[in-house]
């Protein structure tokens, strides 16, 4: 799942010509989590959820969707929502 979010990011930020460190505040609200994942850093797997879910629902138009990444359901989620990641998890995981 880790790699899945680095694609994806890149291939935002491709797009989009945004830099990695501005997405990366834009889905974390820190500037430096995508790099340091990149470099070998954990991520949580809930904040790894909401980071692929924020991106699928913010995708640029007209940009092709990673086919080596399963898109998650779109779904609007809150701080507070751990039931709902709970079922994204495991529906991505099935289509895995």
């Amino acid at each position: 799942m880790i790699d899945d979010l680095l694609m994806l990011s890149d291939a935002f930020c491709s797009a989009t010509g945004l830099a990695e460190t501005t997405l990366s505040s834009k889905i974390f609200n820190d500037g430096k989590r995508i790099a340091a994942v990149r470099s070998g850093k954990d991520v949580g797997v809930r904040r790894l959820e909401r980071g692929i879910i924020w991106l699928s629902e913010n995708w640029p138009t007209g940009a092709e969707w990673p086919a080596e990444v399963v898109r998650p359901v779109s779904v609007s989620m809150g701080a507070d929502d751990d039931r709902l990641a709970e079922l994204v998890a495991l529906v991505s995981e099935a289509a895995e």
